[in-house]
């Protein structure tokens, strides 16, 4: 539906400010589409290739801040980014990352040229946590390589992958960072005290990672998994060493995210900890 708007400001030829008949301040991008206007002339949203609303009035002033720092024909090339994001994720994606992925993406850019390269240590589990989100950046990253015809870092999938996902579940980038160190270190914890060295391409590695992922999601949101008692109690004579461990476990979890973990967890991570070693 086409909605005529008034130019509050221009960014630059591809993108102004304006407001909306209901009072709303939105940002419009599209090729060409500040050229010549000023203050007060009238736009249709059906010029704009994209309409931004940005809610959250801190964002929209961050963005309309970085905007003006960007190369006009990479902001409607970022434009086209978050646009197969959308369609290969098949997801509305949260305003944040309107700001987050461009500073990000233009950032990374930016070390490339200067010859810096940032290593991302959590890459192997970003991978196999966040699978579609992995391939999907390893798209973009892709687009950008093409369009700029250099290669950007392999890590830069998995800084990505992490902005997708957090756009898509609404979680700060910072909590799914947090979670996918606290991952890696149980990981390592289990490598070292099983006295194993996983191979992280293996099916059974990406088994325990997501059961990891999942055990994480329930402390965050209080959830249950059910009375386990008398499978508890033969699980730990059975299995004492997998059942030890995974209370280990549990006790990092409850330390790392201070929340407290169902007891009835323990019985799951040493199902999957005995399959390890079996």
């Amino acid at each position: 539906m086409t909605t005529q708007v008034t130019v509050e400001r221009v960014l630059n030829n591809n993108v102004v400010v304006a407001v909306h008949p209901n009072n709303d301040e939105v940002i419009l991008i599209g090729k060409g589409i500040g050229f010549g206007k000023k203050q007060g002339d009238a736009v249709t949203t059906e010029m704009a290739e994209k309409t931004y609303r940005l809610e959250d009035a801190s964002i929209q002033e961050k963005y309309k801040q970085l905007l003006p720092q960007i190369d006009e024909e990479f902001i409607a090339f970022i434009n086209d980014i978050m646009h197969h994001i959308e369609e290969r994720m098949g997801s509305k994606l949260n305003e944040h990352i309107h700001i987050a992925l461009t500073d990000h993406i233009a950032f990374a850019i930016k070390r490339m040229q200067e010859g810096l390269e940032f290593t991302n240590p959590l890459l192997i589990e970003i991978k196999s946590l966040y699978p579609r989100e992995h391939e999907v950046a390893k798209e973009i990253v892709g687009m950008i390589n093409e369009r700029l015809q250099f290669e950007m870092p392999e890590g830069e999938v998995g800084f990505i992958a992490i902005h997708i996902h957090s756009a898509i579940t609404d979680k700060k980038v910072t909590e799914i960072n947090k979670d996918s160190e606290l991952i890696q270190y149980l990981t390592n914890l289990i490598e070292d005290q099983l006295s194993i060295d996983f191979d992280k391409q293996s099916v059974d590695y990406h088994r325990l990672v997501q059961h990891l992922r999942r055990a994480i999601e329930r402390v965050h949101k209080g959830e249950s998994v059910g009375e386990r008692k008398k499978l508890d109690d033969l699980l730990k004579m059975e299995y004492p060493l997998c059942y030890n461990l995974a209370w280990k476990l549990i006790k990092v979890m409850q330390q790392r995210l201070k929340k407290p973990v169902d007891d009835a967890e323990a019985v799951y991570l040493t199902i999957h900890l005995q399959r390890l070693i079996s």
